[in-house]
């Protein structure tokens, strides 16, 4: 069976997050999106941890569904996830890696709470930082479950990643040592994509998922993994792993030139490079001549061993999208937020059977029926990349515009006829 499944998420306990963000409202929110699956993010937190165990009751094996809820949100199944943070010392160097944990059951995610909770705090923060190294974690992890997953998140981001330029590494084995072959998948992040990925040969073994991060529930599902298996936790991580039966059909991407680490740069000077011109300037910024911040694109050209035409020629599924409420604000011009795009958006997704269902699904005269030849035009152009984008980079999210100022406008629809 197909299933959406968006397994990086935050709630209120986590910094920089909505309060929004609680079980119910991600549910309600996943329902809008089309998403069959989402991880409770958090789960180290003991308030996230309460409320878990106080409204969600279990469902299929390893998964769980909120408790006395009717209506499209009692379809979405929850499964137990977290995001922890490691600074450390290996090799003369400050290593700064966040870590994704999945684990099957409550009793497993109370076992490794136990245990972290002896090592730091895990009360300050939904995503709690620690002072071992990510192969300790490993270790940790599968001592409260040998079927729980470690998964390195955003995996290219500058400051908090695996491979990120600032505190990284510069493969998996370098950084979880004796533990990588339990490394069976690394997340992608918003600013890369698997194309990108794939230029690396060492992860030709490595399966590269996508999740939302999100911080609020309108950004639920904005990167999300299509799989095909059964809806049970070890179905899903098989799935997850490479290991089957069960597959990764494609993952669901942001453009990564939207993402805020795409490219190199220095926020505060306004200067965005492509990687090119970082070697050029040997990384210093134009305007004040300090360190720029070197972004995704060039930490994947630094690390690559194939062109970006032999990967064209690989099967990489990845399907690029933009969410619907970013299309609706460019087209009604309007910011996302507003009232009249959260209005067009809402009866959209209500006719539509979900916000997916539109983006990956509907047939184009569908849509144009439902929503008008300027959405179903932007639904095309997004999906054959027809598309203009300024990258992000140095904390700064990228812009996309789909339609261009000085082109002419879309013809506008007859006029319905009428009984007199």
């Amino acid at each position: 069976m197909r299933i959406i499944a968006d397994l990086h998420v935050h709630t209120g306990y986590s910094r920089a997050t909505s309060r929004e963000m609680t079980l119910e409202n991600m549910a309600l929110w996943a329902a809008r999106k089309g998403i069959d699956l989402l991880g409770t993010g958090d789960f180290t937190h003991p308030a996230h941890m309460a409320a878990i165990e106080e409204k969600l009751e279990p469902a299929e094996p390893g998964l769980y569904v909120l408790s006395g809820v009717s209506g499209p949100a009692a379809s979405v199944r929850y499964m137990l996830t977290a995001e922890v943070s490691n600074i450390y010392r290996q090799d003369g160097r400050t290593r700064k890696i966040h870590t994704l944990i999945f684990v099957p059951s409550v009793e497993a995610a109370r076992r490794l709470n136990s245990t972290l909770a002896a090592l730091g705090n895990i009360r300050s923060d939904g995503r709690p930082i620690f002072g071992f190294s990510a192969r300790d974690l490993v270790k940790i992890v599968l001592d409260a479950s040998d079927e729980a997953m470690v998964v390195p998140a955003h995996a290219w981001t500058p400051w908090f990643s695996i491979f990120g330029s600032r505190s990284g590494f510069d493969s998996i084995e370098e950084c979880f040592g004796e533990w990588s072959p339990r490394i069976r998948a690394i997340e992608t992040g918003l600013s890369s994509d698997p194309p990108m990925n794939r230029r690396i040969s060492a992860l030709d073994g490595i399966t590269l998922i996508s999740n939302s991060d999100a911080h609020s529930p309108s950004k639920l599902g904005r990167e999300a993994n299509v799989l095909d298996c059964g809806l049970d936790y070890r179905s899903v991580t098989s799935a997850l792993s490479g290991e089957g039966p069960g597959r990764l059909l494609y993952t669901i991407e942001y453009y990564p030139e939207e993402g805020k680490y795409h490219y190199d740069g220095h926020r505060g000077c306004g200067v965005l490079y492509a990687p090119k011109r970082t070697r050029e300037m040997e990384g210093r910024c134009l305007v004040c001549g300090a360190e720029v911040t070197v972004g995704v694109m060039s930490r994947v050209e630094e690390l690559a061993d194939r062109s970006e035409e032999e990967v064209a020629a690989m099967d990489v599924p990845a399907r690029r999208l933009v969410p619907l409420q970013e299309i609706l604000a460019e087209v009604l011009g309007r910011g996302p937020a507003t009232k009249a795009v959260t209005k067009e958006y809402l009866r959209l997704v209500d006719e539509a059977g979900g916000e997916f269902a539109l983006l990956l699904d509907m047939d184009r005269d569908d849509i144009e029926k439902m929503a008008g030849p300027r959405v179903a035009e932007a639904v095309s152009r997004v999906r054959s990349g027809r598309i203009n984008v300024r990258p992000g980079f140095d904390g700064e999210f990228g812009k996309i515009s789909i339609f261009d100022p000085l082109e002419p406008p879309l013809p506008k629809p007859p006029p319905q006829p009428t009984l007199f």
